[in-house]
């Protein structure tokens, strides 16, 4: 076997044992840790796979942003540990023949008349400066403009909806209203109120002597 396939057989058990890491690790820190780690490996090994772009897209946007959004919000969280790690038993024996079956299935395809790995055909070498970067934009812009349009107005979409679903109003909080404020007039917050004077009572000092020496 050639060096990229011991490399490719290396990364993947890397990915496995951390994929597994990620839904066996008792702390949820480390299970985002472990998940980081997985998201590195597959963007390896599709730089094996000659997708420089997918891989850095993978990192940048996942491990750069999702990932980190993620470990925040699992930090900042009060998480009863072990509260999510009751009936965890007891779920295992479904999980396990879950996986057990998508195990089955994908060693099926993969080694299956049409979609195994001596069917599928080599890439082919690519020339002297050929990026595939620019490549890809290139089908993106033209061939497949519509398409990623309509894919970006989708996406646009959802962003929409997802914002316009969380900003419920509730009666217990409160929010202000620029416009309103904005608005507001003199009379809306003064009002003038004519009161008759008050004489204050007299005090000791003021009393004569004389009535002070007959109280």
């Amino acid at each position: 076997m050639e060096l990229t396939t011991y490399l490719f057989y290396f990364l993947a058990a890397i990915m496995v044992l951390a994929g597994l890491r990620v839904i066996t690790a008792r702390n949820p820190v480390h299970a985002v840790l472990w998940l980081v780690l997985a998201f590195f490996t597959t963007g390896a090994l599709w730089i094996l796979l000659r997708a420089e772009f997918l891989a850095i897209a993978l990192i940048m946007v996942y491990v750069g942003a999702v990932m980190v959004l993620f470990l925040f919000v699992v930090m900042m969280l009060d998480i009863n540990i072990e509260r999510l790690r009751q009936g965890f038993w007891s779920y295992l024996p479904l999980g396990a023949t879950i996986g057990l079956l998508m195990v089955v299935e994908m060693s099926m395809v993969l080694a299956g008349r049409y979609f195994g790995l001596s069917v599928l055909p080599e890439p082919a070498a690519s020339p002297a400066g050929y990026s595939n970067t620019k490549e890809l934009g290139r089908l993106l812009f033209t061939d497949y403009v519509y398409p990623f349009e309509l894919a970006s107005v989708i996406l646009l979409v959802a962003i929409i909806a997802a914002v316009v679903l969380t900003l419920r109003r509730r009666k217990d909080t409160k929010y202000q209203k620029p416009s309103e404020q904005i608005a507001v007039k003199r009379n809306d917050r003064l009002r003038i109120v004519t009161m008759a004077s008050e004489t204050d009572p007299p005090t000791e000092a003021a009393v004569p002597a004389n009535e002070q020496g007959g109280k």
